[in-house]
């Protein structure tokens, strides 16, 4: 290990994977590291052993679940906007020849106690059992003004101007009630919160057009899945890199940061060797994260519950879909985060014939996080097993460009890949000192 790389990067995590992959390809001498002896870290995806190892170390997987080998279950929970950035990522790398995607067959949200589809187009908005007569015709005029929308015409603006008027203004205008506004802001926009009401108009706008963009294309929902769970996309980016000339090291303990006297990274160390590198990329589990002692290169911002359940049946409510997202608005269970359930099957080779999936998470508000993801879990029904794990999130303390240092964000309670990219995005800035370019091509979706 005496030799001398440009990169270090420290654990397989999906940021950590498609950040290696990229700078191989860029031509940097990456050495890809993990002290796990497999992929994906945090964002891995388990067998059955695996599971009840993880969760329940004494005891042995019921022999009724089937075989070990199909199963393939999310740590981490999150589907993939057909035409958001992770897909671009996907294309423009051409990882895409190592994986498999099929779409997820429904997008729902919770309004008074039960769930709906969610409506994407004028036409679906005004079948909608979300919304009373009158209502669906302003819901339909707002997205009539949604697709009608040209920067360079302001005749379509209809006076309104995205950069300066707020969200609320926006929605105002088009006299859209409290409920319609909850599924528009978080089942659509996909906002974890409501504090993008206050914020100016855009950044929703463009939100809610990826949403409705995602959903023309494949019909269904707006979100595709990769066959064998979301563990196949750090390992394809990881082929990626390899290709390029990166070098991996799984199972291989991480014992000391190493920096020189001005603070600047330096290598690291492993038992008594230690590996030199210009720059160290990595998940907070390796600078600190949950340790006390040391310096504190990462903090602690909230936490996520997250419960994985294996069920014998489709959810209720969903027209016995094979795969849902459903969405539980903050403000219908009075809370400050959405709750959010994503649930998969055997149609994306990840469970058993005939078992479901469901993972129900949020952002932890209060001292008994189970009870907060409790309006989630009662819509499920009969829940087969439960495994609940609570887990910090953690931010770097620094941007990393003084010591070379540079710390991902652990991965939110969203259920799609957004947040992730822009992670990926704004470290790539900070490493490279300059924007990440993606081209833009189809992704082929199996029907």
């Amino acid at each position: 290990m005496d030799e001398e790389y440009d990169v270090i990067v420290l654990g397989t995590g999906l940021t950590e994977c498609i950040l290696s992959g990229l700078l191989s390809v860029e031509g940097r001498k990456v050495l890809h590291m993990d002290r796990n002896d497999y992929y994906g870290a945090e964002s891995a995806s388990l067998n059955l052993t695996q599971l009840y190892r993880k969760f329940r170390p004494s005891q042995e997987p019921p022999q009724e679940l089937g075989r070990d080998r199909d199963y393939a279950i999310d740590l981490i929970p999150k589907f993939i906007i057909a035409s958001g950035e992770l897909t671009k990522m996907l294309v423009h790398t051409d990882v895409t020849r190592y994986l498999e995607f099929k779409q997820i067959a429904g997008s729902f949200v919770y309004r008074d106690g039960k769930i709906s589809k969610v409506p994407s187009t004028e036409m679906e908005a005004v079948k909608s059992p979300l919304m009373g007569l009158f209502e669906k015709r302003r819901a339909k005029k707002f997205f009539e003004f949604l697709q009608n929308w040209k920067e360079e015409d302001p005749a379509t603006h209809q006076g309104l101007d995205l950069d300066r008027d707020s969200m609320k203004t926006v929605y105002e205008k088009f006299g859209l009630e409290p409920g319609t506004q909850d599924f528009i802001g978080h089942a659509m926009a996909l906002h974890l919160d409501d504090d993008y009401i206050t914020k100016q108009a855009r950044p929703t706008y463009e939100r809610i057009v990826l949403y409705t963009s995602s959903m023309a294309r494949y019909g269904k929902s707006p979100y595709i899945y990769p066959l064998y769970g979301l563990g196949e996309l750090p390992q394809s980016f990881a082929r990626l890199s390899a290709i390029y000339g990166g070098t991996y090291m799984l199972d291989k303990k991480v014992d000391e940061i190493v920096t020189g006297s001005d603070g600047k990274f330096v290598g690291v160390r492993c038992g008594n060797e230690t590996v030199k590198a210009k720059q160290v990329i990595g998940d907070p589990s390796y600078f600190g994260a949950g340790q006390d002692g040391g310096k504190l290169r990462v903090v602690e911002e909230k936490k996520v519950v997250r419960a994985i359940c294996v069920l014998k049946h489709p959810i209720p409510g969903t027209d016995d879909s094979d795969s849902v997202q459903i969405i539980i608005p903050q403000n219908q269970v009075n809370r400050r985060n959405d709750i959010y359930i994503a649930m998969v099957s055997s149609t994306h080779n990840v469970c058993a014939k005939d078992i479901f999936v469901a993972i129900v998470s949020t952002i932890v508000e209060t001292d008994k996080p189970e009870l907060e993801i409790a309006p989630g879990i009662q819509l499920l029904g009969t829940i087969y097993d439960k495994f609940v794990s609570v887990t910090p999130l953690y931010t770097p303390t620094s941007s990393g460009e003084t010591d070379q240092i540079f710390i991902t964000r652990s991965y939110d309670a969203t259920s799609h890949f957004e947040t992730v990219i822009d992670d990926v995005q704004d470290v790539w800035k900070r490493v490279v000192g300059k924007e990440l370019v993606l081209k833009k091509r189809e992704v082929e979706v199996e029907q």
